[in-house]
C-alpha cells in the first residue's frame, strides 16, 4: 500500500515516555504513506490535577491557540496535539448520559483532526483506532473515513477504568469499524466475535538489543552461581506472574538457581522467594544490560499467570528470548500457541519443571539458530505488511 492517508488515533501520546505498538506502526506506515498520529485530546481532570507537569501545559498553551498543534516529525509523518479540552466522564454510572456526554467529546475531537486533516489535504483516508474506545466512538460518523481499522493490542476490558462502559461500547465499536485487527491470536478470535473482518496482523518487535556479545563479562550477581540459571527478564507483578509457580521450581529443583532481574512490586518484595537460597533478585537493571543478563542464563522463562490481563497479550519477552538463541519454557496460552514449535508450552507447576528438564537436555547450536531466525521474523515491517495484506483482503471480498 502506497501513497495512502492514514490517520491514527493513539491511545498513548506521541510524547509519551514509554514503548508504543501505535507509534512503530506509524513510523513504519510513514515510509510509503502519509500519516497523521492523532493524540488523544487533554481531559478536564488531568488538565487541573497535572497542570504543573511541562507536557501538560503544553497541550493548555495549544488549547489556549498560543502554540501550534500539529507539529511534522518526519517525512510524511505529522502528530497533532488536539486544541480542544474534553469532559471527564468515565466516573458516570448511566449509560444514556454517559452516551450523551461522549458523543459531545467526540464532537469537539472530530472537529479538531479535520481542521488538520483539511490543513494536510488528506483524501479517502483510511482512519486506524488504537482502542481508543470511548473517544474514538462517533470519530467514524464525524470523519467519514474511506475505512476504519479497529486495532486490538491489549485486553482492554481487563483494566477498571475500560470495564466500566467499555464491555459495552467496544463490541459496538468493533462492530462499526470496517476492520478489526489484533497483534495476538487471542485478541483475533475476541475481535472475530464482533466483526467477521478480524485479521491477526503479527506483532513488530526492536531485537538490535538482544544479541549474543563475545567476551561479555558476566554480571555480577551471577560470577558465584555454579548450577543451571533458570532466567526471567521484566517486571516482576504478582498480577502478571505466578509466585507460587516460581517458588515450586525452585523447592522443587535445588540443583537449579532461579534469577530474576527486574523491579518488584509489593507482593514479591514479602513473598518468601527472598527467603530461598536458590533464587536471587537482581532489581531493575538498565534496559541496555539486559540481555546481558539473558546471555548468561541456561534456560529463559515467563511464569505467567493465566487471568484477563494476561491471557491475551502478544508476548514480546518471549521473542527477546528467542532472539538471543535460548531454551524457554512458557505458560501454555493461546496467545502463545504461535511459539509452539519454538518454545516448551507448560501446563502447571510440575509440567514447568519437567520442561525446564527438557529445555536443558535437548538445547544445541541448530535450536538455537531456529528460534533467533524465528525471533527475527517478527518485525514492524512484516507486521504492517500484514495490515496491508488484510485491507487488500477486505478490499478483494468486497468489490
Amino acid at each position: 500500500m502506497v501513497n495512502k492517508d492514514i490517520v491514527i488515533l493513539g491511545q498513548q501520546a506521541w510524547d509519551t515516555d514509554i514503548g508504543s505498538n501505535c507509534k512503530n506502526i506509524a513510523e513504519e506506515i510513514s515510509k510509503q504513506n502519509r500519516v497523521l498520529y492523532v493524540n488523544s485530546p487533554l481531559d478536564r481532570i488531568t488538565r487541573f490535577k497535572d497542570a504543573d507537569e511541562p507536557k501538560i501545559k503544553k497541550r493548555i498553551q495549544i488549547i489556549n491557540k498560543e502554540a501550534e498543534g500539529l507539529v511534522e516529525v518526519s517525512d510524511n509523518l505529522w502528530n497533532l496535539y488536539p486544541d480542544c479540552l474534553v469532559e471527564s466522564i468515565n466516573w458516570i454510572n448511566n449509560k444514556h448520559v454517559f452516551d450523551f456526554f461522549n458523543k459531545r467529546n467526540n464532537v469537539k475531537f472530530a472537529r479538531s483532526i479535520k481542521h488538520a486533516i483539511d490543513k494536510l489535504n488528506f483524501k479517502d483516508f483510511i482512519l486506524f483506532n488504537d482502542s481508543e474506545m470511548f473517544k474514538g466512538f462517533y470519530l467514524n460518523d464525524f470523519l467519514k473515513p474511506d475505512l476504519s481499522i479497529y486495532y486490538s493490542r491489549d485486553y482492554m476490558l481487563a483494566v477498571e477504568y475500560w470495564k466500566k462502559h467499555g464491555e459495552r461500547i467496544e463490541p459496538l465499536l468493533m462492530e462499526r469499524s470496517t476492520l478489526c485487527m489484533a497483534n495476538s491470536l487471542y485478541l483475533t478470535d475476541y475481535c472475530r466475535n464482533y466483526n467477521p473482518n478480524s485479521y491477526y496482523v503479527g506483532q513488530g518487535c526492536d531485537l538490535e538489543l538482544f544479541k549474543l556479545k563475545e567476551n561479555a563479562p558476566r554480571p555480577e550477581e551471577l560470577v558465584n552461581i555454579s548450577t543451571p540459571i533458570i532466567g526471567y527478564v521484566g517486571a516482576l507483578q504478582s498480577l502478571r506472574l505466578d509466585i507460587e509457580l516460581i517458588r515450586h521450581i525452585a523447592t522443587a529443583r535445588k540443583d537449579w538457581t532461579i534469577v530474576l532481574v527486574g523491579p518488584e512490586d509489593e507482593d514479591f518484595q514479602k513473598s518468601d522467594l527472598h527467603e530461598l537460597k536458590n533464587v536471587v533478585f537482581t532489581g531493575s537493571k538498565p534496559l541496555d544490560t539486559l540481555s546481558l543478563y539473558m546471555q548468561f542464563f541456561d534456560i529463559c522463562i515467563n511464569p505467567q499467570l493465566v487471568n484477563q490481563v494476561t491471557v491475551g497479550n502478544y508476548p514480546r519477552k518471549i521473542d527477546e528470548y528467542l532472539a538471543m538463541g535460548k531454551p524457554t519454557v512458557a505458560t501454555r496460552t493461546r496467545a502463545m500457541d504461535l511459539f509452539k514449535d519454538h518454545v516448551y508450552l507448560a501446563d502447571g507447576n510440575d509440567d514447568y519443571v519437567a520442561c525446564i528438564g527438557r529445555a536443558i537436555a535437548d538445547d544445541s547450536w541448530e535450536l538455537q539458530q531456529e528460534r533467533k531466525k524465528f525471533a527475527e521474523s517478527h518485525t514492524w515491517e512484516n507486521s504492517v505488511n500484514s495490515i496491508y495484506e488484510s485491507i487488500e483482503n477486505y478490499m478483494d471480498k468486497n468489490n
